[in-house]
């Protein structure tokens, strides 16, 4: 006979619930279960979040308390509550929240705590595998989107412009056209690589499609600074590139947008950056960009040798 699998710890971060003390020491007397007392702030410390609400006035103030949405997107949240209002209950479920459980049976609650672990960690997988370019690893358009959504939410409470650099690279589709798709495929994949390397750890780079990239420029100083970083990376595109043993040669055109001066939706940005991206013209101030034939490389280019 098998013995039974033995069941990962689950670190559970309680807010605000000094009402519910002895039902804590409960909780963390349970196996699986480490519990620990503390301020919203530290739920990245944490693989769960657990909280409290004592009646329906409680309940009510849970579902409008700000930063909620944010918090249960980043982890698992359950409520434990001692009544019932339906409206509060089904905002909170909006938000975001895992799941609402009767605040009366200790089991119930670690239950609800471990289920809801294991569904975030369900919900990440799937959606990163729905989220991702499997030509190059890159996330698309729609984690890309959720990533500028909850950025934007950031700089709504510490302002500081965001910049969205959307890439239009010419030459792809005739690479594909000479030397099959798969070579194409190689080819994106390089030319990721140097996207990547002539950006911070915090930028993101993202697949848009077969010939279109996208870099969000978390934090600048200024919305000038967009228009510096887009002219590097389309010098870093203009070296040529390896592919199949042959010298492959590629032309880039930018668009740019940015928060708040251009809009304060994600999908307002990428439609004005995509757009200015399809147009033909030179670096300037009207955020479209484009290789002339002039251009020289700067430096190197990072390491995308045939592998």
């Amino acid at each position: 006979m098998n013995a039974p699998t033995r069941l990962p710890t689950v670190s559970v971060l309680a807010v605000d619930a000094g009402a519910v003390a002895a039902r804590l020491r409960e909780l963390a007397a349970m196996p699986g279960l480490d519990v620990q007392q503390g301020d919203p702030a530290r739920a990245r410390q944490a693989d769960t979040v657990l909280l409290h609400a004592a009646d329906r006035a409680a309940l009510a103030a849970l579902a409008a308390r700000p930063g909620l949405a944010e918090l249960a997107h980043d982890r698992p949240v359950v409520v434990a509550l001692a009544e019932h209002d339906d409206e509060a209950e089904a905002e909170l479920l909006r938000l975001g929240v895992e799941a609402l459980v009767a605040d009366g049976d200790s089991a119930e609650i670690a239950r609800a705590l471990r289920h809801a672990f294991v569904r975030k960690q369900v919900e990440r997988m799937s959606r990163t595998a729905y989220a991702t370019d499997l030509a190059t690893g890159l996330p698309h358009q729609a984690q890309l989107l959720e990533h500028m959504t909850q950025l934007i939410a950031l700089r709504e409470r510490e302002p500081a412009p965001l910049v969205l650099i959307v890439l239009r690279v010419d030459g792809v589709a005739q690479a594909a056209a000479r030397l099959g798709g798969e070579a194409a495929n190689v080819l994106r994949r390089k030319v990721a690589v140097r996207l990547r390397g002539g950006l911070r750890a915090s930028d993101v780079v993202a697949s848009l499609g077969p010939d279109l990239f996208a870099v969000m420029l978390g934090r600048v100083d200024m919305v000038g600074d967009g228009d510096g970083v887009a002219a590097k990376l389309l010098r870093a595109l203009e070296q040529p590139f390896i592919l199949a043993g042959q010298p492959c040669s590629l032309s880039a055109a930018f668009g740019l947008a940015s928060y708040p001066a251009h809009g304060k939706q994600a999908a307002q940005l990428l439609a004005r950056a995509s757009a200015q991206a399809g147009m033909v013209g030179t670096v300037g101030d009207d955020g479209v960009g484009a290789v002339p034939s002039s251009f020289t490389v700067l430096g190197g280019a990072a390491n995308d040798e045939e592998r």
